[in-house]
């Protein structure tokens, strides 16, 4: 395989069965055995109790929902470009952004959270309002940002303090300086003692020596009495009095976490395409899974997506999967229904086998591997045998089934009929459960010509509990017909003891379709089935071949 691969996920169909979540289970660990990439098992919905019954049987926790393979911001490449601080000062930045080619910055704390963005825009808006005198203290600007920011050197107050009043002021002689320069003001002076001495009395909060001009003790001194901090830059006025509004912090000019864009690295691709195209930025922050800031993307980095690698089991019909599959690799299917409608972009390794479960055909899997099936690992397929096989009662189960879930009992060292019993009874437990998930705990949809269809089933071991399940589902079937968005919908209520379904339908000339189909007449809206208990072998084919005629018709 590609040293591209970074993962690959597999997956079993929508509304998962045993079979689909057992499979996923099982195949991912022996691909795990043979390779040096990392497979890992989804489920493409919620589990049925069937299923949660073996899975805590043999120790397992439910895989990973996975609801689409369509790309994700993790699919692209991320920029990991480093968050700022909110005190970083507006010239840090701006020569950061230079350093790294880039228009935009993050703003993080200390804990990665966001904070904000500043854009070069910000940064150039803040530096051509030459009129705002008072930006240093409304700012709260740090002495130590005004110090780097002019190259200069603290030579008196304290280095952690911060300008809370006063307006920027530029001291020429004393005589100008009158009436002009007032209580905590900032002040620019050059090397006229005069000058800096005015300025200190007056009641300047940071006297600002330009030209690298020396101070005299005196003055020092007398700022010290005054708690006037003393600043002496390489520049001279102009320079200095242009750069010094560049010292406030960036915060003060950010876009505050409440009105940036960002994504989560689970964001689709399609998703963030679309917020990109409705704003006026270029770079969005992304955040990973425990909403911790990673990095940036931008509109280009979404043309070179790494697609998603996934294998499918126990479905081939692109009804049955996960969306986005036509913008994933399928590199492997492991089947055993009928060849589907699932196309891929490149070759792939398809394994469709006519036996009763996907489960067996992974069995012989594990032996052309020469891998041992643990423990575990047998019971769960055991469970996805006997659950597809009705425990070796349908029509589909096939000598190889039997003799497959027999080995694997042996592994698992459980009693079939006593874990078989066990199981389907957990899987018709009806307390506390919806219509919607009962119906929904092994329903697939399927297509033939124009018509498109739906299929349940649901499996019991009493009459009485498969008869509280008619009646829960019966009158759900109308509105599981319009989630599905199809016209027709069958559901199967299949005692496994007597190999016998009843059937209840919905939509239109449904109970026509029942009749022609099973050559049976309906009593009360349901369609009682002898030795019909295949979904796969028995309803599904005469069920498309009936529509077939009638589409002809």
């Amino acid at each position: 395989m590609p040293e591209a691969i970074r993962k690959v996920n597999v997956i079993g169909h929508l509304h998962p069965d045993t079979d689909s979540i057992c499979s996923a289970i099982a195949y991912a660990y022996l691909k795990n055995q043979i390779s040096d990439i990392e497979f890992e098992p989804r489920r493409a919905g919620a589990i049925n109790r069937e299923t949660a019954f073996a899975l805590k049987s043999f120790g397992f926790d439910e895989p990973e929902l996975i609801t689409s393979v369509a790309p994700q911001i993790k699919d692209i490449q991320i920029s990991r470009q480093q968050g700022i601080s909110r005190e970083t000062s507006l010239i840090t930045a701006w020569n950061l952004m230079r350093d790294l080619k880039t228009g935009t910055l993050i703003i993080t704390d200390e804990d990665n959270d966001l904070e904000g963005l500043i854009t070069v825009r910000d940064i150039a808006n803040a530096n051509m309002d030459i009129f705002d005198s008072e930006v240093l203290s409304s700012s709260r600007t740090h002495l130590s940002n005004i110090v780097s920011t002019l190259q200069g050197e603290l030579v008196s107050g304290n280095p952690d303090g911060v300008v809370t009043t006063g307006k920027i002021r530029v001291g020429t002689t004393p005589e100008m300086m009158e009436g002009f320069v007032e209580k905590g003001d900032v002040v620019l002076v050059t090397n006229r003692y005069e000058t800096q001495r005015f300025a200190v009395e007056a009641g300047a909060s940071c006297l600002i020596i330009c030209n690298g001009a020396g101070v005299s003790s005196i003055v020092v001194e007398a700022a010290r009495e005054k708690g006037c901090t003393v600043i002496t830059t390489p520049y001279d006025t102009y320079a200095a009095a242009r750069l010094i509004s560049m010292a406030i912090p960036v915060r003060a000019k950010m876009l505050g976490k409440e009105n940036v864009l960002h994504f989560s690295v689970n964001t689709s691709v399609d998703d963030a395409q679309k917020v990109m195209a409705s704003s006026q930025h270029r770079f969005f922050p992304v955040m990973d899974e425990d909403g911790k800031y990673i990095g940036v993307v931008s509109s280009p980095d979404m043309l070179n997506v790494n697609k998603k690698h996934v294998i499918l089991v126990d479905h081939n019909e692109r009804s049955q999967a996960v969306d986005g599959l036509e913008r994933a690799e399928i590199m492997e299917i492991i089947d055993h229904h009928r060849i589907g409608s699932i196309e891929t972009s490149a070759p792939a390794y398809f394994r469709n086998m006519p036996v009763g479960c996907t489960a067996t055909i992974i069995y012989g899997l594990f032996e052309e591997n020469g891998v041992d099936i643990p423990k575990n690992i047998a019971g769960i397929m055991l469970s996805a045998i006997l659950s597809d096989t009705l425990a070796f009662r349908s029509p589909t189960c096939t000598p190889r089934d039997k003799i497959v879930g027999e080995k694997l009992a042996e592994i698992a060292g459980v009693n079939v009929d006593e874990y078989a019993d066990a199981m389907f009874d957990a899987g018709a437990d009806l307390t506390g459960r919806t219509a919607d998930e009962v119906f929904n705990s092994d329903f697939k949809v399927f297509s033939r010509g124009h018509a498109r269809f739906g299929v349940g089933q649901a499996s019991f071991m009493t009459e009485n509990s498969r008869k509280a399940a008619e009646a829960l589902v019966g009158p759900y079937l109308k509105d599981a017909a319009a989630a599905n968005d199809i016209p027709m919908v069958f559901y199967m209520f299949t005692d496994v003891k007597s190999q016998t379904t009843e059937m209840m339908y919905w939509g239109e000339n449904t109970e026509q379709i029942v009749s022609r189909t099973f050559n049976v007449t309906p009593e009360s809206d349901i369609a009682t089935l002898p030795g019909v208990v295949s979904r796969k072998k028995q309803v599904i084919p005469p069920l498309m071949a009936t529509l077939q005629d009638m589409d002809e018709g």
